[in-house]
């Protein structure tokens, strides 16, 4: 079709002609704004999390990154596009961090510090994956979730999150109790956990326990047997950056 002046001809509000002869021209199609997926992204902030959640977080990379049919099918492309290190490597610092920690529940400083250096060297090897993963999931959600990895909430609604509900505290090892909330909170990040020991009916000072992601095992270590605790956890987002606290308990470890 051949492009024509846009005109328009009629009549001002005083009856004067009123003619617009722009010169401008339109081929019969209107475009469509310029809309751009949003780009999706790995959570990080693995210093956040507590030490038991950076070992669970390293179990999950391992056990998804290196044998889902997309990932192991980039490392196997020609030319190959593997990931910066094995899972055989990743699951040694795996164990040795693991190791470390229950060397620390045990021993002094010096143990405690051999600890930290363990710690600090596998977030170093989860902060690797997660470039290559960011570098490689084609902006598909599926694709970023399959390497163990999770995405950085797309949802920006910013409203005040529900109070969290524990639901149940179960025990699976001595020293340690695991809280599960009753359903997870939504447009949470993550959530905080405390606790504090009961004396004569009382609840002592709140000791933090830092981040969880999983709103049904969220384990409290380093408790102790025959001690009595009180529990609370916030869902960590939404407008004022921190739910209201819900708690749980008391319950005694043993």
């Amino acid at each position: 079709m051949p492009r024509k002046p846009v005109t328009w001809d009629g009549t001002d509000f005083q009856g004067q002609p009123f003619r617009f002869d722009s010169g401008l021209t339109w081929d019969g199609f209107v475009s469509a704004p310029d809309t751009k997926m949003p780009q999706l992204r790995v959570l990080l902030g693995f210093g956040d999390l507590a030490d038991h959640e950076v070992v669970e977080l390293a179990d999950n990379v391992r056990l998804n990154l290196y044998t889902h049919s997309y990932w192991t099918g980039l490392a196997g492309a020609t030319p190959p596009n593997p990931p910066p290190l094995t899972a055989p490597t990743l699951q040694t610092a795996t164990e040795e961090f693991s190791d470390a920690i229950s060397a620390a529940d045990t021993g002094g400083p010096m143990a405690t510090a051999a600890k930290d250096l363990k710690r600090e060297a596998l977030i170093g090897l989860l902060r690797q994956l997660a470039l290559y993963v960011q570098q490689n999931h084609g902006n598909v959600l599926e694709n970023l979730l399959a390497s163990g990895f999770d995405a950085v909430s797309l949802n920006r609604a910013q409203t005040v999150l529900e109070t969290p509900v524990i639901r149940k505290i179960d025990q699976e090892v001595s020293g340690q109790l695991i809280l599960r909330l009753a359903k997870a909170i939504t447009n949470a990040l993550c959530y905080r956990a405390r606790h504090a020991e009961i004396v004569n009916g009382v609840p002592g000072p709140w000791v933090d326990d830092g981040i969880f992601r999983n709103s049904r095992r969220m384990i409290i270590p380093n408790l102790t047997r025959g001690k009595e605790y009180t529990f609370q956890v916030a869902a960590v987002g939404g407008l004022n950056g921190l739910s209201d606290w819900g708690t749980g308990g008391p319950e005694i470890c043993k």
